[in-house]
């Protein structure tokens, strides 16, 4: 079993899949609710604490460029899947524009409802 195998195979066993929205949840620690990074998946790999998002990601698609993170395009925290309808490589920039879009959006539904 390659390194690669061995990660995914770790990350998979606490992974519940949505079948709904098709988001692959993360069922293991998190960061906690405070500051920034709150809510999102944590694991231990290689004696460090590690994101499980930006594991999963890089582990299937290579390393996230300096100027690039990852945004939850699906606007789950505790989705882990590496594929473009949940993560996407973005600027810093545009991540937090979607994040403003998606604030915006869930206040304009409170409103109506």
């Amino acid at each position: 079993m390659t390194r690669r195998d061995h990660i995914r195979e770790k990350i998979m066993a606490r992974v519940k899949v949505d079948e709904v929205t098709g988001c692959w949840i993360w069922t293991g620690p998190t960061s906690g609710s405070e500051g920034r990074g709150a809510g999102y998946p944590r694991m231990s790999l290689g004696g460090q604490t590690v994101a499980v998002h930006l594991v999963m990601w890089t582990n299937e698609h290579g390393y996230i460029p300096g100027k690039k993170e990852l945004d939850h395009v699906c606007r789950n925290r505790l989705c882990v899947r590496p594929d473009p309808k949940h993560l996407e490589l973005v600027t810093r920039k545009r991540n937090i524009l979607r994040q403003w879009e998606a604030r915006r959006a869930a206040m304009v539904c409170e409103e109506v409802g």
